[in-house]
């Protein structure tokens, strides 16, 4: 299950039943077909909306998105999330961030910084394609690069070190 959040402020549950999608638990009847890199097509009621994902941010688990010539800025959170959140504990402030590992399997595409800049949170750091998507890696803080420890054209494993502060 994952909870986001409209621009009216209300809260959205979406959690699936095999490919069955379910929004606040009534299932969805809709068909979804890749339209190219990042772009879809969502075929529900007879309508069809387009679909682009023009940015996701997997350490803060932020998304924008535009359906046909709107853009949406989405923040998804899964059950840990939810869970964490009900116990009052912000994640975001428990762990001192030392360096940046990738959050999964890819090819770099570009490194945004050199070493010995200086960085501010939600700063660009690293390109990353996976899974035919370009991923923007951006500072989870403040901090100094001390050390690249991959380049352009690298591929990388889930988990491994791309930069240390």
């Amino acid at each position: 299950m994952y909870r986001t959040e409209t621009a009216a402020g209300d809260q959205v549950e979406i959690s699936f039943e095999g490919k069955q999608p379910f929004i606040n638990e009534t299932p969805v009847n809709w068909s979804i077909t890749e339209d190219g890199n990042k772009k879809y097509l969502i075929f529900k009621d007879h309508k069809t909306f387009k679909c682009e994902i023009l940015s996701l941010d997997q350490l803060t688990k932020t998304a924008e998105i535009k359906i046909n010539k709107s853009i949406y800025q989405i923040s998804l959170k899964d059950k840990m999330d939810i869970l964490l959140e009900k116990m009052g504990i912000d994640m975001s402030l428990t762990s001192a961030v030392n360096d940046l590992k990738a959050p999964m399997p890819g090819l770099v595409l570009d490194i945004l910084v050199s070493v010995g800049d200086e960085i501010k949170k939600g700063d660009q750091l690293v390109i990353l394609e996976a899974m035919k998507m370009e991923n923007v890696l951006k500072a989870a803080g403040e901090g100094k690069i001390s050390s690249i420890e991959v380049k352009k054209g690298d591929s990388v494993e889930k988990n491994q070190v791309l930069i240390k502060f």
